[in-house]
């Protein structure tokens, strides 16, 4: 098995009229949230129609980050800054994503004082492991799980960039790393070349290097589960709610997409050869909720993007606002809208992970 780039694929958006839609091609708009979606079909072709843009979300936050959105130093280090000029609608789109993500799992991770494990599921080119380590926030192991060919070109970044490599070896009881195959192991970092639709062979892996079922453990899928069946990604959530007594699954991906805007999406992707097999589940807030509770998880909270990106501290939302101009927030908002982030949670220890909402963090 090889290892390449991460996989994330940039979700082309249309709107309700046909001047809504001229006026994105027009903001270069077509292109818009990327994500860390590493699991299509089980038809090849799928597969790799996913894997050929595995740059573009990683090019959008590295814009992102050069106009001050938010602070990533290690994202240089993965992709080369973007020449062209990114909408202000993907810009603001991905704060809300980045800050989203990152205010949930911090919770979870100081509600367990560190004492957890995270497995992020097609992580791509996420740097999240350097951020924690920065924060002083890094749990007890922190696993990443993608295609073999995206895993193999991650882990050749991380051996050829020192500033990518120092923190990895900082945290590790040797001076050099296990690298075996489409794998990198260390004791407080893993990445795993997996895919997730193989579940037995992913829960074998796993265990081999060193997930503690014990440990209060955060799963985080950004635009994953959406590109398997609901039957695969349905034994994937149950498993997590089976294995782990105290847990945590944030699932970001696409919602209401039953409308017009959903229908162009969906036909925008299939023309790029990109099934979205598991859109069945991303019909309404309530769908969403509903995969976690019918599958183990004791509670379920979900929000679609816009109603995310109002709740976030407003202070920075007038700061990020000033960056860019943005003449009209309506697409804004559509765009948003159709996106959502839902959390799950089973708290047997008693850690208060189920009270973590947005507003009271």
């Amino acid at each position: 098995m090889r290892r390449e780039p991460a996989n994330e694929l940039l979700l082309s958006f249309g709107c309700e009229s046909q001047s809504g839609a001229q006026r994105f091609k027009e903001r270069n708009c077509e292109n818009i949230m990327a994500a860390n979606h590493s699991f299509t079909g089980s038809d090849d072709t799928a597969d790799e129609a996913v894997r050929s843009t595995c740059d573009d979300a990683t090019v959008c936050k590295r814009f992102a980050v050069s106009m001050n959105y938010w602070k990533d130093p290690y994202i240089q280090y993965f992709i080369k800054q973007p020449n062209e000029r990114k909408a202000p609608e993907i810009n603001r789109g991905y704060y809300a994503r980045v800050k989203a993500v990152n205010i949930l799992m911090d919770a979870f991770i100081k509600k367990t004082s560190c004492n957890c494990q995270v497995i992020n599921l097609g992580a791509g080119l996420d740097t999240t492991f350097w951020r924690l380590k920065d924060q002083n926030l890094l749990p007890k192991k922190y696993f990443e799980i993608d295609f073999p060919m995206i895993v193999l070109r991650k882990i050749h970044l991380i051996k050829t960039k020192p500033p990518l490599s120092k923190p990895i070896i900082e945290t590790h009881s040797s001076s050099s790393l296990l690298i075996d195959g489409c794998s990198m192991d260390s004791d407080r970092y893993t990445i795993i070349g997996q895919d997730l639709r193989d579940l037995p062979v992913l829960m074998e892996r796993l265990k081999k290097f060193g997930l503690n079922t014990k440990l209060p453990t955060l799963l985080l899928a950004e635009c994953v589960l959406v590109y398997i069946t609901p039957e695969k990604s349905a034994e994937l959530i149950k498993w997590a709610s089976s294995t782990f007594n105290t847990t945590m699954f944030i699932n970001y991906e696409q919602v209401n997409m039953t409308d017009r805007f959903g229908q162009v999406m969906i036909e925008n992707l299939q023309r790029r050869q990109c099934n979205l097999a598991g859109v069945d589940i991303c019909q309404t807030l309530e769908t969403q909720k509903d995969r976690f509770l019918l599958n183990g998880w004791d509670h379920a909270n979900t929000m679609d993007m816009m109603t995310v990106y109002n709740s976030l501290p407003q202070a920075d939302i007038q700061r990020i606002e000033h960056l860019e101009f943005l003449d009209e927030k309506e697409l804004l908002q559509q765009l948003l809208q159709h996106y959502c982030i839902c959390w799950a949670t089973k708290d047997s220890g008693d850690f208060g992970i189920r009270d973590i909402m947005f507003g009271n963090i």
